[in-house]
């Protein structure tokens, strides 16, 4: 059998008990007076003992009558000095003692400490004081919490209330670096917005743009994700930051068809206060990021870095006004859940490979969304001549090319010359002629199709911007034809 260590035998110590105020008291006077009485009765015996030279008979005697004496005196003493104590001294501290127990910081205004007249000024101070720290500790308290929300409401506006929170909270917060993480990336983009901002004054233009981008950061919250920055009248949103969640794919998805139906009942309001309506494109994609502080010590920004910004951005920009358009890696994850039109594959400028993109129409439970491109109307056949410049981003690259619509209504044109387009080109029309005193001014398209059974080639544009009035007087036309 083995033998028990020393280690494995030996008990831990148990802990002190607290004492009160009442045993410490009680304790000390009475280990006091029986330690004087035990030293008068000492003397006592000894004092007889020396001067009148008794017997041991007579000095017991003697001593068990101190004895007697002692225990009446210590006996009186205990019970007057108890009933004493307890009514100015340790009742009043126990009440001190209990009103700290059941303080209630949000409620100051019901913490009293009920004491009698005849206590001692000194313990009345103690509770003054503490009425008086308390006052200030609640103030200081007070303050600091309405300095927090302060930061909190403010710094929430121009950051996610989360990132703030865990800014403030986290002691690595501040410091610079990131984390990495899989992240969905959403970025949408209104088109021709900046040709519009040409024809309109700058204090409108705010007015309608605070508007839309106020509906969308509500839809935004409302999915849980996160604005990363306002990019003019580009959203940069971002879905698993601070926290990355299973279901940021399809919030994603939910949230950006979202967008579109609420765009869509705020382009009711647009027109209804003699507005233009607006026009939006989603792109949507799922990949590794760095999460962070990015910058330095004197400056520093709250944001993400990675590959799958830039692919988010890529894909919005090859979308057409109410288009959602997600990326191979996001649909991988959500394909069971959404509708989709046949993938899209375009060779962008930087890619070794083509970018395939999925449109998304549909989400199923838990969020049961669905927004399409509206039915366009029949196309009227109208010949107008035009001339066409091709875009990369905002600059013109090529033209002009001459070239005459066939077909067109309000939204898409179908248009032929003689030069080579691929699918998705963004383009610049101008209409070369003046009717009615009214000359057109540039119309924005993207080229959705291309039909190589004729020759020349026959495109077909979707109509991304045109000024209001060109938009009427076209209108008229189509009517009229």
């Amino acid at each position: 059998m083995p033998m028990k260590t020393e280690s494995s035998t030996q008990q831990p110590e148990k802990p002190l008990k607290d004492k009160g105020i009442r045993e410490i008291l009680l304790a000390g006077v009475f280990w006091r007076i029986l330690v004087i009485e035990m030293i008068l009765l000492v003397w006592s015996v000894v004092y007889k003992m020396a001067s009148e030279d008794a017997s041991g008979a007579d000095l017991m005697w003697y001593a068990l009558r101190i004895i007697m004496l002692v225990v009446v005196i210590i006996l009186f003493m205990m019970i007057s000095l108890r009933h004493f104590l307890e009514r100015k001294i340790i009742q009043p501290m126990e009440a001190v003692a209990e009103g700290n127990r059941r303080l209630d910081v949000t409620h100051p205004e019901v913490d009293n400490v009920p004491l009698e007249d005849d206590v001692a000024v000194e313990i009345r101070e103690i509770v003054s004081t503490r009425v008086k720290m308390l006052e200030a500790i609640l103030n200081v308290s007070n303050q600091r919490l309405q300095l927090v929300n302060f930061i909190k409401d403010t710094f929430g506006r121009y950051l996610s209330r989360k990132i703030v929170d865990e800014i403030l909270e986290s002691p690595e917060g501040r410091q610079i670096g990131g984390r990495r993480q899989t992240v969905t990336v959403l970025m949408s983009d209104l088109r021709g917005f900046s040709d519009l901002s040409d024809s309109r004054d700058p204090e409108e233009m705010v007015r309608i743009l605070n508007r839309y981008l106020e509906a969308m950061t509500q839809v935004i919250q409302e999915y849980d994700g996160v604005i990363d920055e306002f990019i003019g009248d580009a959203i940069l949103t971002v879905f698993g930051i601070p926290e990355e969640k299973a279901d940021d794919p399809a919030r994603a998805v939910a949230c950006a068809l979202a967008m579109q139906q609420t765009l869509a009942g705020l382009n009711r309001d647009f027109v209804a206060d003699g507005l233009p309506p607006l026009e939006m494109g989603i792109g949507i994609n799922t990949g590794p990021v760095v999460v962070g502080n990015l910058g330095s010590e004197a400056r520093t920004k709250y944001g993400i870095v990675g590959a799958v910004v830039n692919l988010a951005s890529r894909i919005e920009s090859n979308t057409i006004g109410g288009q959602v358009l997600v990326g191979e890696t996001t649909y991988a994850k959500v394909n069971a859940q959404v509708a989709a039109e046949p993938p899209m594959t375009v060779m962008m400028k930087g890619f070794k490979r083509p970018l395939v993109c999925y449109p998304v129409n549909a989400i199923g439970p838990p969020y049961d969304l669905r927004f399409s491109l509206k039915t366009p109307d029949p196309l009227v056949e109208i010949c107008l001549p035009l001339q066409l410049w091709r875009l990369d981003g905002k600059k013109v690259v090529a033209g002009p090319i001459a070239g005459e619509t066939r077909k067109l209504n309000e939204t898409t044109f179908v248009v032929d010359f003689t030069e080579t387009l691929s699918p998705l080109t963004n383009v610049k029309l101008l209409f070369t002629f003046c009717q009615e005193a009214h000359c057109f001014s540039d119309i924005y398209a993207k080229v959705v199709d291309v039909d190589n059974t004729y020759q020349p080639p026959v495109y077909r544009l979707h109509v991304t911007y045109m000024d209001q009035a060109d938009r009427v007087l076209l209108n008229r036309w189509i009517r009229a034809a």
